[in-house]
């Protein structure tokens, strides 16, 4: 059976149909016979491979013709269909009403009509089954058996049914997703031409409003801070130009109804398989958020702040009580030696000189005590002589405490800083030492002190076992956090890495001061000559109270 092109329409259907029909007819209006059956032929293969039902009646309504497709329409065979009324594939509700159309159609015939314009139609399958249908009718006059004409009505029936189903569940799924979108717990609204066409109850809440009418029809801009309408308009033209999905996110301000402020993230994309205008926007509402973060970094900056005045409130602690064990114990302690040695000489017998020179060798051990403690406080070297004299002793005290080898490398000319950065580089190599002793098992260890540009970089570099994995996050390692903090404190960094050739390494850059005036000189110098002065009276004043 020859199948029916798909570009063919209902009205080229039924001129096939009719073709047929009169086919007998036309042999008869002088064309030869075999020209006729062969145009017959191919109409009727035509009409029995179309899609669509076909059904031609007479006056009567009694069915002469009915195509393949119909018969499977309607549930029954071409003998069941063939001569019986066309009524017994309608609702009896609609019987009247299609006979009424029927004749009123014969009385005024058109070449095609849509019945379906006059409303929904409905078709009866053979088991009692009601379907929606469209119908396309047509009339045509054909002979009959004995050559006489007579009028048909061929109608073009097409089952609307799986149609319909899909509609409705196409209409169903527009409901669930409309929901979906209305009761999502984040705020979204949708726009056309930068006019906003939907909003969820979300967005109303965010927006202060109490309906969708004081929200549906405004500008989008309208939404917005001000200051916010540039950048608004740069990310949604962004958005219609990047590939249907992609998101743009902004954070602005929006202005509620009630005219409060509220900062909100926007995540911008245009919805796939709309139009190209249209934009869904997500607005999450990160006011709390950002008044938390800001409370964050604010206690964060007072912590820090707080750090830093116990460091330097600690380091003038260590500086006081070290230049008085040096100056105030060390003195008085080497007084009494001086008397204890002037009593043995004064005094004879060998137990006594024996307890004498005991007690001179307990005095030298206790003023050396004295003298680590102090230095181990706050080298008074720092103060005096200045950073690099201080690093060099602090290695050699380490070399020869550790036994192990320390090479230190400084500028020649050491760069003028605060006295704050100065301690701070102090026991950050102090430190790094300390560590190298307790955990990295090297024997060597390199010190690096240099000017680099409008920076200080400090490096420490061993050969031993290296630093562990997040080494500086380790719980109770203060050691290295310590260092960490006090970099940060001077607007610096500090890294931990453990280079190629083995071993670890500490490297510290903080950024130099701007140079000192002269008066800034002037002013560190006449303190730091008043604290000799201050040193030298107080030394005075402790020999004048000897015996």
């Amino acid at each position: 059976m020859q199948e029916l092109e798909p570009s063919l329409s209902p009205s080229e259907l039924l001129t096939r149909h009719e073709a047929c029909l009169a086919g007998d007819g036309s042999a008869s209006a002088g064309l030869s016979d075999k020209i006729a059956n062969a145009n017959a032929n191919a109409n009727a293969n035509a009409v029995n491979a179309a899609y669509d039902g076909i059904i031609s009646v007479d006056e009567q309504q009694r069915i002469v013709l009915i195509n393949p497709a119909a018969l499977r329409m309607f549930g029954c065979s071409a003998d069941e269909a063939i001569g019986s009324c066309l009524a017994r594939f309608i609702p009896a509700e609609y019987r009247e009403r299609h006979a009424d159309q029927l004749r009123n159609y014969a009385a005024r015939p058109q070449p095609t009509r849509a019945m379906s314009e006059r409303g929904e139609l409905f078709a009866l399958r053979a088991n009692g089954d009601r379907f929606p249908v469209a119908v396309t009718i047509s009339q045509a006059i054909a002979a009959d058996h004995l050559g006489l004409p007579r009028t048909l009505c061929t109608a073009l029936v097409r089952d609307l049914s799986v149609e319909q189903d899909l509609r409705s569940e196409l209409a169903d799924m527009k409901h669930q997703f409309r929901r979906l979108f209305e009761l999502a717990p984040i705020a979204m609204l949708i726009t056309e031409d930068d006019t906003i066409v939907f909003a969820n109850r979300s967005c109303l809440a965010l927006l202060g409003a109490s309906r969708p009418e004081q929200i549906i029809g405004r500008a989008v801009f309208e939404l917005l801070h001000d200051d916010s309408h540039a950048v608004l308009k740069q990310q949604m033209q962004r958005a219609l130009r990047v590939p249907a999905g992609s998101l743009c996110i902004l954070s602005e301000q929006i202005t509620r109804l009630d005219g409060g402020l509220r900062k909100v993230e926007i995540a911008i994309a245009t919805l796939p398989g709309a139009h190209r205008s249209t934009v869904q926007m997500v607005l999450s509402d990160i006011t709390e958020q950002e008044h938390a973060s800001l409370e964050l970094q604010q206690s964060r900056h007072e912590l820090r702040r707080l750090s830093a005045s116990l460091i330097d409130a600690r380091e003038e602690e260590r500086r006081r009580i070290a230049r008085e064990l040096h100056d105030e114990l060390g003195q008085r302690l080497s007084a009494l030696k001086m008397e204890l040695a002037q009593t043995g000489k004064d005094l004879h017998g060998r137990a006594i000189q024996s307890r004498i020179h005991g007690m001179l060798d307990m005095l030298d051990e206790t003023v050396a005590s004295v003298r680590h403690i102090a230095t181990d406080l706050r080298p008074l070297m720092l103060d005096d002589l200045g950073l690099n004299a201080a690093i060099e002793w602090l290695a050699r005290e380490y070399a020869s405490r550790m036994d192990i080898e320390i090479t230190v490398r400084l500028d020649e000319d050491e760069p003028q800083m605060e006295p704050r950065m100065a301690t701070a580089l102090y026991r950050m190599v102090q430190e790094a030492l300390t560590n190298v002793g307790r955990h990295a098992c090297a024997t060597d260890v390199q010190i690096e002190l240099r000017v680099d540009g409008r920076e200080l970089a400090l490096t420490i570099q061993d050969n031993g076992i290296g630093f562990p994995v997040c080494a500086s996050r380790k719980e109770n390692s203060f050691g290295l956090l310590g260092m960490r903090e006090r970099a940060f404190l001077l607007q610096g960094q500090m890294l931990i890495d453990n280079p190629p050739g083995g071993g670890g390494r500490i490297r510290i850059r903080l950024p130099l001061p701007t140079q000192l005036s002269r008066q800034q000189l002037q002013a560190q110098q006449q303190q730091k000559f008043e604290q000799e002065l201050d040193q030298m009276q107080a030394s005075q004043v402790i020999a004048a109270g000897r015996p």
